[in-house]
């Protein structure tokens, strides 16, 4: 294990810390006596304050981080990845985030919390502005469902084509098997 790495996960629309897959994450981490070295932040609806939000998090953390982001939250862990040089697993990411949210501009609750908040155009524009032009395949555990029903599995497989990647057949959007890939989600991140 590398000394002082750590996992900050990213969770994705209309989501937060809350969600299964980073309950589960964060539960795996503290059984493993590594609690201290998980850390998932409530992110904004804002794509700009989702952002600063994950890099006031990194920020903060000593030693190696890995990001681990789940549909939206992949979108942003592939632009921070991109920006800052770190390693991500990707799990069901959002690829193309500005033409698949374009069409939720308006008012939505969050699934845990059920506060409400609108998404905005200025919220797709600020997408767009998020988008990593090119990524160093390297840096990516790309983990995907065939059966996701809100994105395309082969665009993220196009777009991170030469990385690591473990394709599910079926499953769907929340990544099913996410519970038994939780060994090779933590190798990856060094842990």
């Amino acid at each position: 294990m590398a000394a002082g790495s750590r996992i900050l996960y990213l969770h994705g629309f209309c989501s937060s810390p809350a969600s299964w897959k980073a309950r589960l994450l964060g539960d795996c981490m503290v059984a493993r006596g590594l609690g201290d070295r998980f850390s998932c932040p409530a992110l904004p609806p804002a794509p700009l304050a989702a952002i600063a939000s994950a890099e006031a998090a990194l920020s903060g953390a000593t030693g190696e981080t890995t990001l681990v982001g789940s549909s939206l939250g992949g979108y942003y862990a592939s632009w921070l990845a991109e920006k800052h040089g770190l390693r991500a697993v990707l799990i069901n990411p959002a690829v193309m985030a500005a033409e698949l949210l374009c069409g939720l501009v308006g008012r939505h609750s969050n699934f845990h919390s059920g506060e409400s908040f609108d998404f905005t155009d200025e919220h797709v524009a600020e997408l767009r502005r998020l988008e990593a032009p090119q990524v160093s395949v390297q840096r990516y555990l790309l983990l995907v469902e065939t059966g996701d029903e809100v994105l395309d599995y082969r665009q993220a497989l196009a777009r991170y084509a030469g990385s690591r990647q473990i394709v599910i057949e079926g499953g769907d959007h929340s990544f099913l098997s996410f519970p038994r890939l939780l060994p090779q989600i933590i190798e990856f991140c060094g842990l």
